[in-house]
C-alpha cells in the first residue's frame, strides 16, 4: 500500500488531470468507444473532431492513462482495456452504440497511400486517357509500372493493370503516381473497435447493421403475419375489418353465382343479367343477319325454280279449260238456230 502511495505522488499532476478528464466524460455520457487512429493524418482528425462536435467528443491521449482511468472506474468497464493497442483515441456520445458506429462509418473517405504502406487490396490503374500533356510525366509513369503511351495529344493508359497486389507494400514511383493519377487506394476514417453502453459491449460486427434490408426484413414480416391472419381467419385488430371485407365479398358472389334473389345482390344479378342479354342478342343479330341471307336466297331459288317447272303445266291447264266453253257457245248457237228453223217452218 505504501509503495503503491509513493508510486501515485510521483505521477505529474497533468497526468492525475487527464486521468480524471477521462474518467469524467466516460461517466457523463451513455456511451463510450474506442476508435483506431493509426495511419490518419492530424489535419484529418482535426476536421472529424469538428464534424462530431455535436453528437459525440473525440479525445486522443495516451494508452497507459486511458488504461488507468478504465481500471479505477470499476465494474465491467475495465473490459475495455483489451481494445487499447497501438493508436486509439476514445469517443463519446450519448447516441446509441449502433448510432455511433454509423457516424464514424460516414467519416470514412477515400485516401492517397503512402510508400511503403502495404495495399489493403489489389491497386489498379484502369486503360483511358489521362489530363496530362505529354511531356516527363510519360517517363515517369512508365517507370513506375504503368503503361502509357501519347493519344490524341494527351498521355493516355494503354491497358487496364494491376500495379500492387493486395499484401505488397506501395514503391515510391508508385505512390507518387497514384497521387497524380487521382488514384485513392485507401479508406480512410475512425475504425470502432468497440462500445460500451450500460454494462455490455459490442463490437463492429454486432453494429454493422444494413438498416435498409434490416427495415425491409420487418415488412416483409409484418405483410407476411397479416397474410396469414386473414388466410386462416384469424381475427385481430389488424385484420378484423380485411376479414369483413373479405366475408361481404365472398358471400355476395355466392348470392350472385348461386341466383339468389336477395336485397343484397339485386343490382349484380340485373347488371349479371343485362350483360349476358346484350352477348346473346349480340350473338343473336349476327347470325340472324347471315342466316336470313342465306335463307332469303335459297327461298327466292326455290321459288324461281319451282314457277319454271310450273308455268307450262299451268298454261296447258288453263288452254284446256278455256276450249270446251268455247264449244259449248257454238253448240248453244246451233241448237238454237235449229229451234227457230223448226217453229217457223
Amino acid at each position: 500500500m505504501a509503495e503503491e502511495r509513493h508510486h501515485t505522488e510521483h505521477i505529474p499532476q497533468w497526468k492525475k488531470d487527464e486521468i480524471e478528464n477521462i474518467k469524467e466524460l466516460i461517466q457523463s455520457h451513455k456511451v463510450f468507444g474506442m476508435v483506431r487512429i493509426e495511419g490518419i493524418l492530424a489535419t484529418k482528425i482535426q476536421k472529424i473532431r469538428r464534424d462530431l462536435k455535436d453528437v459525440a467528443v473525440l479525445k486522443v491521449s495516451r494508452n497507459t492513462l486511458t488504461e488507468r482511468a478504465l481500471n479505477q472506474l470499476g465494474e465491467s468497464i475495465p473490459e475495455m482495456t483489451r481494445y487499447l493497442d497501438n493508436q486509439t483515441a476514445l469517443i463519446f456520445t450519448n447516441e446509441s452504440p449502433f448510432k455511433l458506429y454509423k457516424l464514424l462509418e460516414q467519416t470514412k473517405t477515400p485516401s492517397p497511400i503512402k510508400a511503403g504502406a502495404i495495399a489493403p487490396e489489389d491497386i489498379i490503374v484502369q486503360k483511358g486517357p489521362t489530363s496530362f500533356p505529354p511531356g516527363p510525366i510519360l517517363g515517369e509513369l512508365q517507370s513506375a509500372g504503368i503503361p502509357a503511351s501519347i493519344d490524341a495529344g494527351k498521355v493516355a493508359v494503354k491497358e487496364t493493370k494491376v500495379v500492387c497486389k493486395a499484401g505488397e507494400a506501395v514503391p515510391q514511383k508508385l505512390a507518387t503516381m497514384l497521387s497524380k493519377l487521382e488514384i485513392y487506394p485507401l479508406i480512410v476514417g475512425l475504425d470502432l473497435r468497440a462500445a460500451y453502453d450500460a454494462g455490455t459491449i459490442y463490437g463492429p460486427e454486432l453494429l454493422a447493421i444494413d438498416e435498409g434490408k434490416y427495415f425491409s426484413d420487418i415488412i416483409r414480416a409484418a405483410k407476411n403475419a397479416f397474410n396469414l391472419s386473414v388466410n386462416t381467419a384469424y381475427p385481430t385488430s389488424a385484420t378484423i375489418g380485411t376479414l369483413l371485407a373479405k366475408a361481404y365479398a365472398e358471400s355476395k358472389n355466392l348470392g350472385v353465382n348461386a341466383v339468389i334473389l336477395e336485397p343484397g345482390v339485386m343490382d349484380a344479378l340485373l347488371a349479371k343479367a343485362h350483360v349476358q342479354m346484350t352477348s346473346v342478342a349480340s350473338k343473336a343479330a349476327d347470325k340472324d343477319a347471315n342466316a336470313v341471307d342465306e335463307d332469303l336466297r335459297e327461298v327466292l331459288g326455290a321459288a324461281a325454280s319451282a314457277a319454271a317447272a310450273v308455268a307450262p303445266a299451268a298454261a296447258a291447264e288453263v288452254k284446256k279449260e278455256e276450249e270446251p266453253e268455247e264449244e259449248e257457245d257454238d253448240h248453244s248457237e246451233e241448237d238454237g238456230m235449229a229451234g227457230l228453223g223448226a217453229l217457223f217452218g
